[in-house]
């Protein structure tokens, strides 16, 4: 119940309107992963599904910020990300075409 609890807060970051709280939803990704790895191996999924959206995010911040978290992300998930890998990597390879220099570094 518990897990469940987490994603469905998870969801509900990632997907708002407010480019905060989307941001919040990203760093709280993060924690997730550090502090529960399987619950977000588990789901991995369904999880990209919705983060994913935020590496093509309008807002340059939440852009720059997912692809921070999903650098940082990459180190502790590992081979958990196999399922999603293509897709990050069209993600991340379409942000290297970006003009903004945060999310280009990032």
């Amino acid at each position: 119940v518990e897990e469940t609890e987490q994603l469905m807060e998870l969801d509900k970051l990632l997907t708002s309107q407010d480019f905060r709280t989307r941001m919040e939803g990203t760093v709280l990704l993060l924690d997730y992963c550090k502090s529960s790895p399987q619950l977000i191996s588990t789901n991995i999924v369904q999880i990209f599904d919705v983060f994913m959206l935020r590496l093509q995010d309008y807002n340059k911040k939440v852009r720059q910020k997912a692809l921070e978290v999903l650098a940082l992300m990459i180190s502790i998930l590992r081979s958990a990300l196999n399922p999603v890998l293509i897709s990050v990597v069209a993600a991340v390879t379409e942000n290297l075409n970006s003009k903004n220099l945060g999310i280009h570094a990032a």
